[in-house]
Parts: C-alpha cells; sequence; structure tokens
C-alpha cells in the first residue's frame, strides 16, 4: 500500500478532540446561565431568605452551566463555579425591626434590636423625643432607609417588601423631559 493511504487510515482512525477546553470565567453574557436551573440543589436559605453561601463581601459562589458545545478548563464539562452578588444579613427582621418601631418605638427598644445603644437610650429618656422621633424611626424602618448597624441587609422573604435604592453620581446621564 501506499504510505499516504496507510496514514490517511491512521489519522482518520484516531479520535480528534474538536473542542477545547475555556477558561469559563471570562464567557460572555448568553454563554452560560448563572445559577443552573437543572441542578437539585436549593439556592435560597430558608433562615436569611437569602442566597446560601452569601459572605460579608455580599458574593456566593453558585453553580452554572455553559452553553452546549463549550468546555471548561477547570471542570472539564459544561459546569463551572461563579460569584454573584447577594445581600447579606445577620439575622435581623425587617417585620420585627419595624413592630418594635411601632408599638415600643417611644422606649427605643426598636434602635436596641438594631444596634444602635445610644440612640435606644436617647429615645427611652425622652419619650420618643416627644414621640416624633418614635414617628419618625416608623417612616425610615419602614422606607428601609435604617437598616442594621453593622452594615448588613433585613432578612426579608425572597419575594417580600425588598426596596431598592436607586442613586446616582456624575455618571449617571438623566433624560430630559418635555418639561425641562
Amino acid at each position: 500500500m501506499d504510505k499516504k493511504v496507510i496514514l490517511l487510515i491512521i489519522v482518520l482512525s484516531c479520535p480528534i478532540a474538536l473542542e477545547s477546553a475555556t477558561d469559563c470565567s471570562k464567557l460572555r453574557i448568553g454563554q452560560f446561565i448563572c445559577p443552573d436551573p437543572d441542578s437539585s440543589y436549593d439556592y435560597i436559605d430558608k433562615n436569611t431568605q437569602s442566597i446560601r453561601g452569601c459572605t460579608k463581601e455580599g458574593t456566593a459562589k453558585v453553580r452554572c452551566i455553559a452553553s452546549e458545545g463549550i468546555i471548561c478548563e477547570d471542570s472539564s464539562n459544561n459546569t463551572f463555579y461563579s460569584s454573584i452578588p447577594c445581600e447579606y444579613t445577620n439575622g435581623k427582621h425587617f417585620d420585627v425591626a419595624l413592630i418594635l418601631s411601632i408599638f415600643l418605638g417611644m422606649f427605643g427598644i426598636d434602635r436596641f434590636y438594631l444596634g444602635y445603644p445610644a440612640i435606644g437610650c436617647f429615645k427611652l429618656f425622652t419619650l420618643g423625643f416627644m414621640f416624633l422621633g418614635q414617628l419618625i424611626d416608623v417612616i425610615l424602618i419602614a422606607s428601609q432607609i435604617v437598616g442594621p448597624a453593622d452594615g448588613s441587609n433585613y432578612v426579608i422573604p425572597y419575594y417580600g417588601p425588598k426596596l431598592t435604592i436607586v442613586q446616582s453620581n456624575n455618571w449617571t446621564y438623566r433624560v430630559p423631559t418635555w418639561f425641562d
């Protein structure tokens, strides 16, 4: 036989890897789904109503799945772990803080619960700033402007009354309206 034919038979009989491994941390939006919807793992913690494993930095590692045909370097399949943003909680419940503010706010119990002992003592000795401070605290806690003293978020049900405060800065573009 001819040497070219033998070489062709050897090359065709060897399996060829058409897919190369990819660094899945550099995939673009649309090339992966986070978290993996087919996973049987429950990502929401029943106690904190946030993603399991949420750190104080506000990130959690979740299992993601890459699009069909993409093989990840670290797992040798189409799954990988990525960090997603989450809201860290320390166990202070929004509804408890609001109820304490409504019924016992004149004694500063709501501020003691949230971790503000100085303001709580001041409200206790002034009867909630003569009830005006109690009213202001009810509004501030209900609008979620005042939160726990350590900077964490309230424990609020996942589909509960969570507010997101939108802030603007020098990079925010404001669309002019017809009366501007």
